[in-house]
């Protein structure tokens, strides 16, 4: 009888207990996505309800909607080539197009988006390492922009501001939200102060009104930490990146302005300004992919706060979420189709750098 070492009696459950973790993970994943569809389905069923309202469509506002999330993701293709060190678009483009799809069909939200895009990359000759490194230093700069778009709209929304509801007086607050944007993360990059500034005070706002058995600690050297982490990845060109990020994140706001505009509405561009900030928020959560349900619920119910009659913010809503989140599934499907056709084996390295 052969002797079985110690270590490979312990193994075996380590083994077990690994594949099991795998299975199970995924399972869950698909279990809670499943329940919390069925709990947010009158939201859903709402929304879709309202597509006899497409039909009455300013579409010249309508076609701005696709114009603007076109723009958005021109710009996501420039931020990864930034963030990539290449030339080149067609993998950049091809690879995003079709993790984006990917991460809203499976479970996993982003991060499966990521592992996707970073395996077309490794196809397409990219180190898988630096491909991971670059699109983790681009998400959290669109993060970054996205998350600091409440703070541009709340001086106006605290003074009252009235705001002119003409698509003008829209692409000038947007123009002056762009310069803002950029201007405050760059001020970030090049000095510690404003971060450590940030990180203290929203430290101590979570530790002073949610209750924690461990109260946070350190946060302001954490921005500060990721804030080098994507400087060091995207080299010089992180002003560059820096805009492709701010283009992102306002090119989709507009397309959520023209939806509006579309359908009949006209809310306060800065009131709107803070329901797209929680949209996308709810859009992280990882429990359904592309946060379905959790975004077509909030965006309406804060787009009503936002002074938006019901009806107009679930016919909004359908026509935001038909152009950005439905219409990049099958564009995904055919860049696929379109990256294996030109990788149709291992790897070739004929990316230029």
């Amino acid at each position: 009888m052969v002797p079985v070492s110690a270590g490979s009696e312990q193994s075996a459950p380590r083994s077990r207990r690994g594949r099991w973790r795998r299975v199970a993970r995924p399972a869950l994943l698909l279990v809670v996505g499943g329940v919390s569809i069925y709990l947010l389905l009158p939201s859903l069923l709402s929304v879709f309800g309202s597509w006899r309202s497409l039909s009455h469509l300013d579409w010249p506002f309508a076609a701005l909607v696709l114009l603007f999330e076109g723009a958005a993701v021109v710009c996501v293709w420039e931020l990864d080539r930034i963030a990539l060190h290449t030339r080149a678009w067609f993998p950049v483009a091809t690879a995003q197009l079709t993790g984006n799809a990917v991460g809203r069909v499976l479970p996993g939200g982003g991060a499966t988006a990521t592992a996707f895009s970073v395996a077309m990359l490794r196809r397409a000759g990219v180190d898988t390492g630096e491909a991971v490194a670059a699109l983790g230093a681009a998400t959290l700069l669109q993060l970054g922009t996205t998350f600091a778009l409440p703070l541009l709209a709340l001086p106006a929304v605290l003074g009252g501001i009235q705001v002119n509801h003409s698509l003008r007086t829209a692409a000038y607050l947007g123009v002056a939200l762009f310069v803002l944007l950029v201007a405050g993360i760059t001020l970030a990059f090049a000095t510690d102060r404003p971060l450590r500034l940030v990180g203290a005070v929203a430290q101590r706002v979570l530790n002073a009104t949610v209750r924690r058995r461990h109260p946070i600690s350190g946060l302001p050297e954490e921005l500060i930490e990721d804030r080098d982490f994507i400087r060091s990845t995207l080299g010089g060109r992180w002003r560059q990146a820096i805009a492709a990020a701010a283009g992102t994140t306002l090119f989709d706001y507009f397309a959520l302005l023209a939806a509006l505009r579309a359908v009949g509405a006209a809310p306060q561009p800065s009131l709107v300004l803070l329901a797209y900030t929680a949209a996308e928020a709810l859009a992280l959560i990882p429990v359904t992919p592309g946060g379905l349900g959790f975004v077509e619920a909030g965006l309406v119910g804060t787009l009503v706060l936002a002074g938006v009659p019901s009806p107009d913010a679930l016919a909004a809503t359908l026509l935001y979420r038909i152009v950005a989140y439905w219409l990049p599934l099958p564009a995904g499907a055919v860049a696929y189709l379109l990256f294996r056709r030109r990788y149709p084996g291992g790897a070739a390295r004929d990316v230029p750098g």
